[in-house]
């Protein structure tokens, strides 16, 4: 803030509450408020640095991580946990509810503009170490797999890899408690319908160093900390694992711990993560027997044995746990490890190696070990995430590599890692500022061209042939007797004249990089170049017993077609590139699958350097900006032409919007026309001799209008494929009914055939045999009846009671004596089955007798409701009698009306409606009554309350052709006095009358007589609706009569 000013002088009150004086010169002109804290930098008034510096500031304080650069997001680590991620975040970014800058944002634009265009992207993602690189990725992997899930949830598996990488890869630095020691690019393959279908990763340059030598205050990777601390009892007893603390190659640094970080936790993770990746029960047991072998190499100890320095391994516990890990002896493992073969002629010599050597020689196969093992776990993720069937070639590229390094004592590692960001920038710098510029120029675009800091100059110095530092590197990596100070010398000699190189004393050097300057010690370069592992330790690790260890020997073992001189006797003379050389062609094979990509950059930035939160240190920040090239961006931007179509394609898209005969122009004509239809200003876009430029926001739109006739012709197609659908749908009932008719028929037919015959062939039988049933039944009932009624005669007319007796037992045996001697045994079964009968009979008249007593107590209930319904009708019939009454009073009332209002000479009093299209269809059915307010009579004819139904229907169509010629007369009434009025207005100027007055009376009155009108149809509808209903109730009356008499 500026406090005063006196003359060229100003007074400033800084933000720490300090008061500097500065020159008026130096002041730069300030924003607004209205613009602070702006999504875009482009939309600042005032472009400068501190401007750009405010703004962040600004939006960081209230943790607004994200803004904009023009196409470029800048995120700013928070170094804390900021509530914007998750799934509500990725819906409402998915579904376009939030715009504001994120991840989020670049990685959708991605996935629509590979899924619309078939272009494969690419998320750029730079920065220097601590920036937060890692976790942005992250969230781009996060947003990209919610977005293409796919059903086989290959997606979180792409997700768990990063806790894997992260184990193995990350380690704690004095700068980044999390900082990735290696390179990767994950590939993420996509269906046509943009569902995940497969992932591959690439990694680079893992910096192999650091598990055998820790600087202070740093820690080796995340991996062997994990093991040591969250191990289950069974694994440690296995490995025989101590304590990080034991371990030579961990406590060097005096850091074991991260605050607030779970080893043991963590490493419970990462055995969910292998078991989500599908690594094998077995591969997980050589991983973690090949780190804790590492480990224990560490603890491996030389003595020394003669005056010339000779060594040989203290045999102790260090060396039995690292070969029984490793499945060798403890003898051939302490003999490649103090010595190697010298081949003379046909003899090998075994030589002694000096403490130096051995502990060299100790250290070269654990980081081999590791380094081996990073590669192939990377393998084995792979396997897990191949690429499936479905894949289409569309993919997102994701890039996270270190960033910038630039410590107290840099060597080669932090040389490799500013290369490759040299690189990076050189990208950066092509499509935002070199290709755009060109494309301008070459398509006849008017442009003022924006300078940019171009790092073409330092990329030449590194890679450079002959004289490059890498070709000088190798070089002196090829000659035996060179030395780190030779190789410093060598540089000085030949690119002392190059404007980004500078020579200091001794071994040192430095270089002018894009983002400052950084001095090198060339202490160990051509030792880590060269990289050397001896013939000895390769033919150990071939004829260990661990599969892993195996492998890892037989790639060492591939013939090389171009053999490298080795420096070292004893060498591995297969190795196919240095270090350095290796890393360029990775380099340069990154950058040519980058090519072929659609890039989104997105530039972390580092607030501070104590990794704190709430702070934020302005010459840090402003440091990084400048390296970005923040202020470039946003002026190339702000002047440029963010979008760009070819004049077919912009036409082919949105020349839907034109008409017919816009649409047979060229392409070019119709692109134009497009933009003049929609009033796009001529200043925000121009046409180039191949394409169309526009601004940024000028697409919205156009593409907004675009979905709208689209959407339009969706609606209009689908309603003529429903109709269509529904046709067809109707013809198929149809036809299917009528088969279904025929089939049925036919079914019937013949079920009735089948039945006639079954029944015509059985029916006589069973009528026969029912026939001589009944007779037989009927002649033993007859002579049964008249035989006891031939006795009770006979009993009667004797009167001695022995002779009745006699003449009883006479008549017995006469009568037994007459009867065949055939039918006397046949009697008892015929009796039997006359009793069956019987019994059968009674059963039968009980059942019915049931019956009618439960007929009689349903008729009984019926008589009862019909007593009830009846005393309802009569009560109805007096009131419908009243109603009629009233009703002929109204009629009569209604005439009188009527033959006063219609006088000639007067259109009438009764309200009327404009048009007969002013009232309901179903009023046109209605009878009337009086009106709600009883004000208003109606003009209906007599309708008698007793008159039967015929004669209340005749009156109430009476009724109807009543307000039928009503509304006929009142319509050519409220006609004519129109047109009089009219006529008047037009040929009688000066007439005393007034037309338009007349004319709103005359409105006045057709409103009146309209809802009257419309009143009494409703009340005409109700009448006949009753009427309706009465004979209704006179049908059920008599059909119920028809039920009682039946019953009866």
């Amino acid at each position: 803030m500026i406090q005063s000013t006196s003359g060229d002088e100003a007074f400033v009150l800084l933000s720490n509450g300090n008061v500097v004086k500065v020159s008026t010169g130096e002041l730069l002109p300030a924003n607004p408020d209205i613009l602070e804290g702006v999504d875009d930098l482009i939309q600042l008034s005032y472009l400068n640095e501190p401007s750009v510096l405010n703004n962040i500031q600004y939006r960081y304080s209230r943790d607004m991580i994200y803004s904009k650069a023009g196409p470029v997001l800048i995120a700013v680590n928070p170094f804390k946990a900021v509530p914007i991620y998750g799934n509500k975040f990725i819906t409402a970014y998915r579904q376009k509810v939030m715009d504001s800058p994120h991840v989020y944002a670049i990685a959708d634009t991605a996935y629509n503009e590979m899924m619309g265009d078939g272009v494969n992207q690419s998320i750029i993602i730079s920065g220097e170490s601590g920036a937060g690189k890692t976790e942005t990725a992250k969230f781009a992997m996060q947003y990209l797999a919610a977005l293409g899930g796919g059903s086989e949830g290959i997606e979180y598996e792409i997700l768990q890899t990063n806790h894997i990488l992260e184990a193995f890869g990350n380690a704690k630095t004095s700068r980044n408690d999390n900082s990735s020691r290696f390179g990767k690019l994950i590939e993420i393959h996509f269906s046509a319908f943009g569902k995940i279908c497969g992932a591959k990763i690439q990694t680079f340059l893992l910096e192999k160093s650091r598990v055998v030598q820790l600087a202070a205050g740093e820690r080796s990777y995340h991996i062997f900390y994990q093991l040591c601390a969250g191990a289950p009892s069974f694994l440690k007893e296995r490995l025989n694992l101590k304590v990080a603390n034991d371990y030579n190659y961990l406590n060097q640094s005096e850091c074991l711990t991260i605050d607030g970080v779970d080893d043991a936790q963590n490493f419970h993770n990462l055995m969910e993560a292998l078991d989500i990746v599908l690594i094998r029960k077995e591969d997980r047991e050589q991983t973690f027997a090949m780190l804790a072998a590492v480990l224990w190499l560490g603890n491996i100890s030389f003595q020394v044995i003669d005056n010339e320095n000779h060594v040989e391994v203290i045999a102790d516990e260090a060396v039995t746990t690292a070969a029984m890990l490793m499945g060798c002896s403890s003898d051939e493992l302490m003999l490649a490890l103090s010595t190697h073969k010298i081949q003379a002629g046909k003899d090998s010599i075994a030589k002694k190696l000096t403490l130096q050597q051995a502990i060299d020689s100790r250290d070269a196969l654990a980081k081999f070990i590791y380094g081996s093992l990073f590669d192939w776990i990377v393998e084995q993720i792979n396997k897990s995430l191949e690429v499936g069937k479905q894949c289409t070639g569309r993919s997102i590229n994701i890039l996270d590599i270190y960033g910038f390094e630039s410590f107290k004592k840099n060597s080669f590692e932090q040389f490799c890692i500013n290369y490759a960001n040299e690189r990076l920038q050189q990208h950066f710098n092509r499509h935002l500022f070199k290709l755009e510029q060109e494309e301008y120029e070459l398509d006849g675009v008017d442009w003022t061209r924006v300078e940019f800091e171009d790092n073409e100059e330092c990329l030449n110095l590194i890679e450079k042939k002959p004289l490059g530092v890498l070709s000088l590197l190798d070089e002196e990596s090829n000659f035996p007797k060179a030395t780190d100070l030779t190789f410093a010398n060598k540089l000085k000699q030949h690119l002392g004249s190059n404007s980004c190189f500078k020579g200091e004393r001794g071994r040192a050097f430095s270089i002018r990089h894009y983002a400052g300057e950084v001095p090198y010690d060339t202490n160990g370069f051509l030792e880590k170049n060269r990289d050397p592992l001896q013939t000895d330790i390769i033919q150990l690790l071939s004829s260990c017993t661990c599969q892993v260890l195996q492998l890892f020997a037989s790639k060492m073992l591939k013939p090389s077609p171009k053999p490298a001189a080795s420096s070292q006797p004893g060498a591995l003379d297969t190795q196919k590139q240095s270090v350095g050389t290796k890393f360029k062609g990775q380099l340069f094979k990154l950058m040519h699958q980058l090519e072929n990509t659609r890039p989104h950059f997105i530039r972390c930035i580092k607030p501070n350097s104590k990794q704190l939160p709430g702070i934020y240190e302005e010459d840090l920040v402003l440091q990084q900006f400048r390296c970005c090239g923040v202020l470039e961006i946003v002026r190339i931007s702000r002047s440029g032409y963010p979008t760009r179509m070819r004049h077919q394609e912009f036409a082919g898209r949105y020349g839907v919007l034109l008409s017919e005969k816009q649409l047979s122009q060229d392409p070019l004509s119709i692109s134009v026309a497009v933009l003049q239809q929609f009033n796009v200003l001529p200043e925000m876009y121009q046409v180039g001799y191949t394409k169309l430029y526009l601004r940024s926001g000028q697409l919205a739109a156009l593409e907004d209008r675009r979905k709208q006739v689209l959407q339009a012709i969706i609606r209009l197609q689908k309603c003529f494929r429903g109709y269509q659908a529904r046709s067809r749908f109707r013809e198929l009932c149809n036809g299917v009914i009528t088969l279904q008719s025929f089939a049925r028929g036919e079914n019937t037919r013949r079920r009735h055939a089948s039945l006639g015959k079954s029944c015509s062939a059985v029916v006589p039988e069973i009528r026969d045999e029912q026939l001589r049933e009944i007779i037989c039944l009927q002649s033993a009932i007859r002579g049964w009846l008249v035989r006891k009624q031939l006795k009770m005669h006979k009993l009667k007319q004797s009167n001695p009671v022995n002779a009745k007796v006699k003449r009883r037992s006479g008549r017995k045996s006469s009568d037994m004596k007459d009867v065949p001697q055939e039918q006397v045994q046949a009697l008892p079964t015929a009796l039997a089955e006359l009793q069956r009968r019987v019994l059968k009979a009674e059963a039968t008249l009980g059942q019915k007798e049931e019956e009618n007593a439960a007929l009689r107590e349903q008729l009984q209930q019926y008589d009862a409701k019909w007593l009830e319904y009846e005393a309802k009708m009569k009560s109805m019939e007096e009131m419908w009698q009243k109603q009629m009454a009233s009703l002929q009073m109204s009629l009569a009332a209604a005439r009188k009306s009527l033959a006063s209002d219609n006088t000639p000479g007067e259109p009438g009093r009764l309200d009327a409606s404009t048009s007969p299209h002013l009232y309901d269809s179903e009023d046109t059915m209605s009878m009337g009554s009086r009106t709600p307010g009883g004000s208003t009579p109606m003009k209906f004819l007599n309708i008698v309350p007793d008159a039967g139904s015929g004669r209340e229907s005749n009156g109430s169509l009476t009724a109807v052709n009543h307000l039928t010629k009503e509304f006929e007369q009142r319509r050519q009434n409220f006609d004519d006095d129109a047109k009089a009025l009219i006529e008047i207005k037009t040929t009688q100027p000066a007439s005393t009358v007034h037309p338009d007055v007349e004319l709103r009376k005359l409105k006045m009155r057709f409103e009146t007589w309209k809802k009257d009108y419309k009143t009494r149809l409703r009340e005409a509808k109700v009448r006949l609706n009753k009427l309706g209903q009465s004979e209704v109730e006179k049908t059920r009356r008599k059909w119920w009569e028809k039920i009682s008499s039946r019953v009866q």
